[in-house]
């Protein structure tokens, strides 16, 4: 009997999945323990190996794809056996496209009903009909205000004409229609605010039925606020705004132009006010710029005037324009730096963060690290002598060492410290449990083996569960100073700077010193200040007396 393997949730935090490579392809044999695919987790990529045996029989997420946990990744059965039912059964992952009533016996009959029913809605809409959104003009705008509409429903719309003004959350902004057509309806009136890609206008032959056009499904060429087109238009916009903006003339009257007209211009080097428009109350609209011609009569007199006749001393310098081309590439987000945005910004959000600072004097760590480095095979960092001194405060200290849980305050009677590591896709955070209990050579070994494991993404999810306690060092990088998002479910983190050699005062005397800066990240919900700072206090008396940890 055929059996429907789903995504697996192969960490207590992963949501969703991605399918790195397929290591089988249907119609393989499949034993018990064989390795399926590479799943690409919120933590690492991590082999999925089967609990069947049997012939792959349908692969549900093609390599690259990534889809939510249970979704169906995989059908393992008998050779030649009907799975029609287990792939309907999964209609709903499937496909969300279109419901069809048509009994289909393979994948490729369903995919192509779906197609058949796609086609057949989308020619409900009238060749030349447009559905216009509302646009992206800026790119944090979620959604927009028409201040104004400056056609109404019967009016002709040209190319390149001015729709409406909208607000969004930066400016009051034109938007142009790209059609040309009968502006047939208002889907957003005057005052009203509407999600982006909400129906804006329908645009197209007078006599449309537009209750048919707005209940069909748009076609592919049905304007849906095209990013594109507001990304490379309102960065112009912004950056040119001498050229942008209506200009004045000898004439005393003004230069109105469209955004697209304008750009066109601009790329052409075309003077504007040498252009007369033809759009609503002389606007210049994008036929124009695209018709001009340039008069040469009435150029080169002007220059030569101006040079005859200007007084040396006021002869100003040409005008120098930055000419560039703006590029950008958009990299599609792995699952892991996904998860990661998602967790630090619930515990940003929810967590009540304060911090405290303080400066520790490392004299005596430097000279017991040299001490402790010059026995044979021994290898200690000052990473590993934090770690070491913030075990042993969480045991004088175990308010800071909890979690919490809403109507109860989770006091853990054991020590697991996290110690986050940068990988190429993000951070991730390998646990040393029971921290109290180990030597700072046990530490320094664990933590070496956990880090390396941790960039090759090797770790298994285990050994990235379960921390009380977190610590992040950027001394390495030069860092003076810093603070952390808390690792939920922890109540704190200890951000770690580089060791400065610098002036300090030692029994009223200056000397040179070395001393290194830590802040500490606390929820206020479990950790209050005072329990914070004694904390940071007696984690000094460790780090400044490393002697006290061996005892």
């Amino acid at each position: 009997m055929a059996e429907v393997v789903n995504m697996p949730r192969l960490s207590d935090t992963m949501e969703e999945g991605t399918v790195a490579k397929w290591l089988k392809n249907v119609g393989d044999k499949i034993e018990e323990g064989d390795i399926l695919a590479e799943i690409e987790t919120d933590k690492a990529t991590m082999e999925f190996e089967s609990f069947h045996e049997g012939t792959l029989l349908h692969i549900g997420i093609a390599e690259g794809d990534g889809a939510p946990v249970d979704t169906l990744l995989a059908i393992i059965g008998d050779e030649g056996e009907d799975i029609s039912s287990l792939l309907n059964g999964n209609q709903g992952t499937l496909n969300n496209k279109v419901e069809t009533t048509e009994d289909t016996n393979t994948p490729e009959k369903t995919e192509e009903s779906t197609v058949i029913a796609e086609n057949n809605i989308s020619s409900e809409i009238p060749e030349g009909v447009e559905i216009i959104k509302m646009p992206r003009l800026s790119d944090t705008m979620e959604e927009g205000t028409v201040a104004a509409w400056l056609k109404k429903v019967g009016d002709e719309v040209e190319e390149g004409d001015i729709l409406a003004e909208i607000e969004t959350d930066k400016a009051t902004m034109e938007f142009e229609s790209f059609y040309s057509g009968q502006l047939l309806y208002i889907g957003i009136k005057e005052g009203e605010t509407a999600a982006v890609d909400e129906v804006l206008a329908v645009i197209g032959p007078a006599g449309t039925n537009v209750e048919a056009v707005l209940q069909s499904k748009p076609s592919s060429k049905t304007v849906t606020a095209s990013t594109a087109e507001t990304e490379k238009k309102a960065p112009q916009e912004a950056t040119n705004q001498d050229n942008l903006e209506v200009k004045p003339i000898n004439s005393g009257q003004r230069v109105f132009v469209s955004p697209l007209a304008r750009k066109i211009a601009t790329e052409k080097g075309i003077d504007l006010m040498t252009v007369k428009g033809s759009g609503d109350h002389g606007r210049i609209v994008k036929r124009d710029v695209e018709n001009f011609v340039p008069s040469e009569k009435i150029i080169a007199p002007a220059a030569v005037t101006e040079t005859k006749t200007a007084p040396e001393s006021q002869v100003t310098a040409p005008q120098v324009l930055t000419i560039g081309e703006e590029h950008f590439e958009e990299v599609k987000n792995s699952q892991m730096r996904k998860v990661i945005a998602k967790r630090l910004s619930e515990s940003k959000f929810t967590a009540p963060h304060y911090y405290l600072m303080i400066e520790v004097d490392m004299d005596n760590a430097m000279a017991s690290r040299v001490k402790i480095n010059s026995l044979p095979d021994t290898k200690v960092s000052f990473n590993d002598m934090v770690v070491k001194a913030c075990a042993m405060a969480l045991k004088k200290h175990p308010q800071v060492n909890t979690s919490w849980n809403g109507d109860t305050t989770r006091y853990n009677q054991h020590i697991h410290v996290g110690v986050a590591v940068a990988v190429d896709d993000g951070l991730v955070v390998p646990v040393l449990k029971f921290t109290d209990q180990m030597s700072l050579t046990q530490i320094g070994t664990s933590v070496k083996d956990l880090a390396g494991r941790a960039r090759v993404k090797k770790l298994t999810p285990a050994e990235m569960e379960g921390s009380t306690f977190t610590v992040s060092n950027l001394g390495m990088f030069g860092i003076l100073e810093f603070t952390s998002i808390i690792n939920q479910p922890n109540s704190a983190i200890l951000s770690v700077g580089t060791i400065v050699e610098k002036p300090v005062v030692k029994s009223g005397q200056i000397v040179v010193g070395n001393t290194m800066k830590i802040s500490l990240a606390c929820d206020h919900r479990t950790v209050d200040g005072a329990t914070g700072a004694q904390f940071l206090q007696t984690l000094r008396d460790f780090l400044e007396n490393p002697v006290t940890m061996l005892a």
